[in-house]
């Protein structure tokens, strides 16, 4: 692997249209996510990313245990009982001369439709696998998202400290079930559960380039970086005997089967670099980081709603993609993330919200941290800055300077989760109804209403039954409210239209809500309903909607 400069000249040499200052800020931006399913272990991995970026001195682990600490990417008190990630937030820190965005998206399988979200405001993602259970359902969905995106994919194959399956069988599971070729960079010495380096893989074995063998040393509880030594094939051979002799046979089938790393076909989502780790002992997390820097593009062009390519060297503009209430107990104000998407943008400079037409003004502009803040002076493309208290601002919107722009509305995702929620006392309705539009607005529910039902206790529509949970927890906290939650018996949702809705509200086990967006849709107790409709009645309109389970 080159020094982590060599993939910021490469990205200077490619070109930022505009050339100077702008060029070189946006050449040494990466901005990432971490996709995984629940216990694959991406908060001990984002602790371990920032341990190596000097962000933190000590790690901890995160899985609720006494004694260990939080990590630091996760605020709320839910999150910290239970060792999950519940909400997104943004991490940024400099990595030799690379910056980083990492936007940490929620880990639960119950939660949400924010995790998707999430995928519309990075360049790449790195998809973490645990080694004992290999591709698992979540990773699998988040995945087909970051394909849909057409989001380039590095792969860490984590918990290589514990017992598990062979390192050419998790590579053959990536292939078959997701066609995804993968293309190690590197490879461990030692089976799963005696980790005792990685061999790093030349940039084309089949021509005989050198490996090389980094061997690693714990520490007490892997709370500090890991000790590296670098030996030659010889060396390695000497100290490790079979266990080299057999990662280096693995790497030289990997390259007779083609599986070397090609950046052409990497960045067009046909194959993603492979890296194997151990996020708790913080072994290969160095290597991720440099493998972001010199790999992961940098910041591109973003298409309008004409589909007109905005490069970053464009006048400002920028995409919300999140917004967040609650993170600061003390101010109970509101934060719009959002991922600039090209132009500088400097604190206090006054640009327009495309969607109303009117002026927004950004004095109070921040990075967030877990719950540490930070004013934002400058920031560029590809960093994610959050505005403070922006109430006109929802996921999808676009802020622009100089000449219009607007990007296409972020996806409301299929929910499969659907209940009432009523407030517990009615002297509070005033309170409820202001809280349900907060959260709506957020995007952490998705909330239907019909002419039956009335707006006494709407109907709320999740992807998973966590949102509901965060709901309640939310209405109590921040805004003073008792609710009873009742669950609906439906399973799936599909989008629907004026004509087709008489029909379908006169259907059993069908009930038909607009969402607040104005979308129409249909929800059914069962698979076999829906298809039992639709066979019947093919001339209605019913129309998957995004990331279902079809």
């Amino acid at each position: 692997m080159n020094s982590p400069s060599a993939g910021i000249e490469a990205s200077v040499r490619a070109g930022t249209p505009g050339g100077g200052r702008l060029a070189e800020e946006v050449a040494r931006r990466r901005t990432f996510a971490v996709i995984s399913h629940p216990d694959a272990g991406k908060s001990t991995l984002t602790e371990a990313l920032a341990l190596h970026a000097k962000v933190i001195s000590e790690a901890g682990a995160i899985h609720g245990k006494a004694g260990r600490k939080s990590t630091v990417s996760d605020w709320m008190e839910m999150e910290k009982a239970r060792g999950i990630s519940v909400s997104s937030t943004a991490l940024q820190f400099e990595y030799g001369d690379c910056v980083i965005n990492l936007v940490d998206t929620p880990g639960h399988s119950d939660f949400s439709e924010d995790t998707y979200r999430v995928l519309t405001a990075v360049d790449a993602a790195v998809m973490l696998i645990d080694a004992a259970k290999g591709l698992e359902p979540q990773t699998l969905k988040l995945f087909q998202v970051a394909r849909d995106r057409g989001i380039p994919v590095i792969t860490v194959i984590n918990k290589w400290d514990r017992p598990g399956r062979a390192p050419l069988e998790l590579l053959d599971e990536i292939l078959d079930r997701i066609g995804l070729t993968p293309t190690p960079l590197f490879l461990p010495v030692g089976i799963a559960g005696d980790f005792r380096g990685l061999l790093r893989r030349g940039p084309a074995e089949s021509e005989g380039a050198p490996a090389e063998y980094i061997h690693f040393t714990r520490t007490a509880g892997g709370a500090t970086i890991a000790p590296e030594e670098h030996h030659t094939p010889e060396q390695a051979a000497a100290q490790e005997g079979d266990a080299w002799t057999t990662a280096a046979e693995e790497s030289e089938l990997l390259s007779a089967a083609g599986q070397d790393h090609d950046q052409e076909l990497f960045l067009a989502g046909q194959t993603s670099p492979v890296i194997y780790a151990s996020a708790m002992l913080n072994f290969g997390v160095r290597q991720l980081l440099e493998t972001l820097i010199e790999l992961a593009p940098p910041p591109g062009p973003r298409a309008d709603l004409a589909g007109t390519p905005r490069i970053p060297a464009d006048p400002f503009s920028a995409v919300i993609f999140k917004v967040q209430a609650g993170m600061d107990a003390a101010h109970r104000d509101r934060l719009a993330f959002m991922r600039i998407v090209s132009g500088e943008f400097e604190r206090g400079m006054v640009v327009t919200h495309a969607q109303t037409g009117r002026p927004f003004a950004t004095k109070y502009a921040l990075t967030v941290f877990g719950r540490d803040r930070t004013t934002v002076d400058t920031a560029y493309p590809g960093d994610i800055v959050g505005l403070v208290n922006a109430t006109a601002l929802a996921p999808g919107h676009t802020l622009f300077s100089d000449k219009k722009v607007e990007f296409p509305p972020i996806p409301s995702f299929a929910p499969e989760h659907f209940a009432t929620l009523r407030a517990q006392t009615a002297g509070k309705y005033k309170q409820f109804r202001k809280a349900i539009d907060q959260l709506d607005s957020e995007g952490v529910v998705q909330v239907l209403r019909n002419d039956t039902r009335g707006d006494a206790s709407p109907v709320l529509a999740a992807v998973g039954p966590m949102q509901f949970e965060v709901v309640t927890a939310r209405m109590l906290t921040e805004f003073n409210v008792e609710t009873h939650l009742d669950f609906l018996p439906y399973q799936l949702a599909r989008r629907t239209d004026a004509a087709s809705a008489p029909e379908l509200d006169r259907q059993r086990g069908v009930e038909v809500f607009t969402r607040t967006d104005g979308v129409v849709l249909a929800l059914f107790g069962d698979r076999w309903r829906l298809q039992y409709i639709q066979k019947e009645m093919p001339t209605l309109t019913l129309e998957p909607l995004v990331a279902t389970a079809d």
